[in-house]
Parts: structure tokens; C-alpha cells; sequence
């Protein structure tokens, strides 16, 4: 595989779609550095302004293979997505495609005008099929697919391409008119639909609709592609729908197209699977084989399965520990979604696994409900999520906790106290932020501190931490907590005996939609939640 020609660079025909993996600028920095295969580096869909999007679930597997989302085209709007591009540094080989969107020729304008000093060209996503007033509402109009490219085209030197929807039935006749206005090129497709998802007759996704991607649009994005390049010729277009192998990408080539977006088919993988993945895919292009489908996780746990509430624990009014009616197997660290249907999901630490169970800080209308649950009710698990921990035997174990943080740190203490001698450091404001302390107690010394002294000694957890020479550490709470006590930790032990799970926000769990992105760039659902230190 060779590289094109893309404006004025020659890069390497691949991207990762919008609005997938590479949607915080660390993560796309750290993908533009570390793959050499993926030459177009396309942002998350940026908006004029800040945009919150849709609540959780905006993400799900009807079928293997294939996905349905609405993110709702969740940006920190354009000022400040320029400020953190300025920020990261990206090689000059790679092309910076900036996805943007507005209700209006009037937006986009502004939008492009904004990040164009920090890009190489513009994306117009006209197809969103879940955002209402934007997105595809715009792009089925050949007319306003027109004005809006015109207006960024002829305001910038950059390429401009059109991100069009297959859910028109003229799609061809709208990349012509798109073409005609000035667009470098056609970005085909976006998701088709929207379309529901039901599980026990409950809409899965809190926005009821979404689109639809992965191994089922497969067949959509080609005909929408030959449709393009049957009434075009060979104009530049980045295709995209349903891409996962090199079988895939040869239909595409054979459609007429150059460049080739990959993104569902990326869901669960490391940083290291990824890099991997685009590698063989180049290889089977090379040789003719079709060996990169071996990466593919064809088996991602994104099934929902349904309990219920078997006991209830309040601790200090504003946190609960609840037990499920059976077992959820689970390793120390991993965690699970849990989904309300028409309230919404969100993540939470598997504190112990035989029955499940979860403990609750109550902070906003989603864990509100859920701890108003009562024995019996049913609410609804997906996972677990996150790595496993290192095989540890015969050491000194130290596990750092800091207010609901130390739900996250049960399991490791029932397993780890099996081989290894353990003593757990735990702290918080006061006695009632401190719970299952006797419940920890069976498997090690336990060493406490609170600000008021109501319970342990008066202080934070920095003022117990003391630890032996080599001693290895898994610390779980708040951000200020873990950055803390990392320079103790440091000064004690090598990084590599250090783990930290820091309550970064992830809205899918799989890796994909990139909310969970850490300064590092790593999406911290799928490379920890247990982290190593960011080297200094």
C-alpha cells in the first residue's frame, strides 16, 4: 500500500472515522506519532460551541459486528478545541482533517476560520443522523449541501471535503453538487438510519435512535461509493461503512476509491492492538491475504444481563454498597456498566464479584436512582471492562484508597492476599466516607485517616502512606488523591510496580468513543482502568 497524494502531502490512506478513538487531542496526537499506517488524522466533529451531547448509553452491539450510537456530536466547541490542538504536536507526514459541523453555512464558516491555522483541511460533516437541526437534516438538500461547501471552500486554500449521508436516495447527485461548489472531495458514508435498539421492549440508547455501523452497512457504503464514482469518476473520496479487513478495503478500491476510514471494527483494542491491526492490514494488502480479521474482538462484552437488588447498604447517607442476587465474574480492577432503562448508565468498579456488587456514590440523577433501588428491583449489567491484573506472588502489597475509591480496590485485596502480604491505606473526610473497613480487615492490616480525626489519624491518606523498598502499589480514587501520593510512591518503588485507576469519564467502555482519555492519550477503559505513572 503506497501512499497518495492528499493535498499537498503524500500520507498514508487511512483514517479512524469521527467521533472514534481520536476524539481528545492527546489521543490524537498519540495515534498520529505511534501508527505510521494512518496517514489522515480526522478529528471528533467540532461546533461553534460547547455541545454536552446525549446522555449514556450512547453506544451498543445489536449484533455481532455491528453497533448503533448517538453521541450527539459532543465537542468542546471550536475556541477551545483550537487551544488543544496548539498544544499537541503532530508530524508533518500526517494530515490533520478537522470534522466540523453548524446549523448553518454562517457556523461552519466560523468554525472552519477558527481551527484552520491548526489543520490541513476540513471535513463538513453533513450527515450527523441523530442530531436534530444539524448533520443530515442539512445534507439531503443538494441545494444546502452546495451553499455550505461554498462558503468554506472559497474562504480557505485548505481541501474541503463533504461527509455525506447514505440515508438520501441521491446520494451521487449530492456529491456532484458538493463537487461543483468547490469541495476537494466526498467523505461517504456516515452512519445509516437512525434507527432503534430494543432490549425488553426498553430503548437502549437514553437519545431512543441512533446510527447503525460496522459489519451491516458494509454492503450500503459500497453501492453508496460505485453510486458517487459512477457519476463523478475518479475524484478523491474517503471511504468508510463497515471497513474491518483487506478483503473489505479491495471492494473499496475496486468502487474507486483511495482512502479508507477504519473505525468500528477497532472496538476493545489497546493502543498496541490497533497498531498491530493497521500493520497486518497493510501486510494483507501487500501479499494479497486477508490475515488482519485475526485482531478483530468478534466477541466484545457489550450484552446487557438482567438482576436484581438483593441487599442495599447505606454508608453516611450519600453512598451505598449494593448487592446483586448472583455472580458476575470479574478480575481486581475491571468494572461494568450499569443501565436503568429511560434513566440511563453509567460505569462503576466491580467491588466484589460473588454476588456482584457495587458501591454507589450518589452525585446525580443516574446514581440517585440507582441507590433508591429496593430489594428486588431490577436494573441491568454490561462487562466487565478493563485489563487484568499482573500475576503477583510472594511481595508486600500496598492498596491506596480515597473515599468511594476503595470500592475499587476489594477484589484486588480478597485475590492479592492469597500470595502477598497486604496493608491498605485508606482516607477520607470523615468516619462515615470510610466503609467495609472490618470487611477489608480479613485480608490485612488496615491503616486509616481522616480530615476531622473522627476515625483513624488526623489527616490525609499522604500522612499513613509508609511502605517497604519494592513494595508494589495500586492506588484508587480521586485525581488530586492519586497525584498525591504518586511522588511518595516514587520515592519508594520502581513505575512499574505502581497501578493507579483514576475516575477519568468513559461513556462506552470499549474504547471507542475516547471520553476516557488520559494526558498520556490512552483511552483508560481499554489500556487499565489500573494505570501506570505518565513517565517525567
Amino acid at each position: 500500500m503506497e501512499k497518495k497524494q492528499l493535498g499537498d502531502k503524500m500520507v498514508m490512506p487511512f483514517t479512524i472515522p469521527s467521533g472514534i478513538v481520536t476524539t481528545d487531542a492527546a489521543t490524537i496526537e498519540k495515534i498520529a506519532n505511534e501508527i505510521p499506517e494512518i496517514g489522515i488524522i480526522t478529528t471528533k466533529s467540532i461546533g461553534p460551541v460547547p455541545r454536552a451531547g446525549n446522555r449514556e448509553p450512547i453506544f451498543a452491539q445489536y449484533q455481532p459486528g455491528s453497533y448503533v450510537n448517538a453521541v450527539g456530536l459532543t465537542n468542546p466547541g471550536a475556541e477551545e478545541f483550537a487551544e488543544r490542538l496548539f498544544r499537541i504536536s503532530i508530524p508533518d507526514n500526517k494530515f490533520l482533517l478537522a470534522s466540523i459541523f453548524g446549523a448553518n453555512k454562517e457556523e461552519f464558516l466560523f468554525v472552519a476560520r477558527t481551527l484552520e491555522e491548526h489543520v490541513d483541511g476540513f471535513e463538513l460533516n453533513l450527515s450527523c443522523p441523530h442530531a436534530k437541526g444539524l448533520g443530515m437534516q442539512l445534507g439531503q438538500d443538494p441545494k444546502m449541501v452546495a451553499g455550505i461547501t461554498r462558503e468554506v471552500a472559497r474562504n480557505t486554500s485548505k481541501p474541503v471535503f463533504a461527509k455525506l449521508t447514505p440515508n438520501a436516495p441521491n446520494i451521487a447527485e449530492i456529491a456532484e453538487a458538493a463537487m461543483n461548489a468547490g469541495a476537494y472531495g466526498i467523505t461517504a458514508i456516515n452512519t445509516v438510519g437512525p434507527k432503534p435498539y430494543m432490549i425488553d421492549g426498553n430503548p437502549v440508547l437514553t437519545n431512543k435512535v441512533g446510527g447503525l455501523s460496522g459489519a451491516e452497512i458494509t454492503s450500503i457504503g459500497l453501492k453508496c461509493v460505485s453510486d458517487i464514482t459512477q457519476r463523478l469518476g475518479n475524484i478523491p473520496i474517503i471511504a468508510m461503512g463497515g471497513i474491518s479487513t483487506a478483503d473489505h478495503v479491495r471492494s473499496y478500491m475496486s468502487a474507486g476509491t483511495s482512502f479508507f476510514g477504519i473505525g468500528s471494527a477497532l472496538i476493545g483494542m489497546t493502543d498496541l492492538e490497533i497498531a498491530k491491526y493497521f500493520s497486518e492490514l497493510v501486510a494483507d494488502l501487500k501479499s494479497g491475504a486477508n490475515d488482519a480479521r485475526f485482531f478483530l474482538n468478534d466477541e466484545v462484552k457489550m450484552t446487557y444481563s438482567r438482576f436484581k437488588v438483593a441487599e442495599s447498604i447505606s454508608f453516611g447517607g450519600s453512598f451505598k454498597v449494593v448487592k446483586a442476587d448472583s455472580y458476575l465474574e470479574a478480575s481486581p480492577g475491571q468494572f461494568v456498566f450499569a443501565w436503568l432503562p429511560g434513566i440511563g448508565e453509567k460505569p462503576f468498579s466491580v467491588m466484589d464479584d460473588d454476588p456482584l456488587t457495587l458501591g454507589v456514590l450518589e452525585v446525580g440523577p443516574f446514581t440517585k436512582a440507582f441507590n433508591a433501588l429496593q430489594k428486588g428491583d431490577e436494573f441491568y449489567i454490561r462487562g466487565p471492562y478493563g485489563g487484568q491484573m499482573p500475576d503477583i506472588e510472594g511481595k508486600n502489597i500496598a492498596l491506596v484508597g480515597g473515599g468511594s475509591g476503595i470500592a475499587g480496590l476489594y477484589l484486588h485485596a480478597r485475590e492479592l492476599s492469597n500470595n502477598n502480604s497486604v496493608t491498605m491505606f485508606f482516607g477520607g473526610r470523615s468516619q462515615d466516607r470510610l466503609f467495609y473497613v472490618d470487611e477489608f480487615r480479613q485480608f490485612g492490616k488496615v491503616i486509616l485517616a481522616t480530615e476531622d480525626g473522627s476515625i483513624g489519624e488526623r489527616g490525609k491518606v499522604t500522612d499513613i502512606l509508609k511502605a517497604a523498598p519494592g513494595t508494589y502499589f495500586f492506588n484508587c480514587g480521586p485525581k488530586p488523591m492519586v497525584e498525591a501520593v504518586l511522588p511518595i510512591e516514587l520515592g519508594i518503588s520502581d513505575p512499574e510496580s505502581i497501578f493507579s485507576s483514576v475516575d477519568y469519564l468513559t461513556k462506552c467502555g470499549v474504547g471507542i468513543c475516547g471520553s476516557c482519555a488520559d494526558k498520556k492519550g490512552s483511552r483508560t477503559c481499554v489500556e487499565g482502568p489500573f494505570m501506570r505513572p505518565i513517565p517525567r
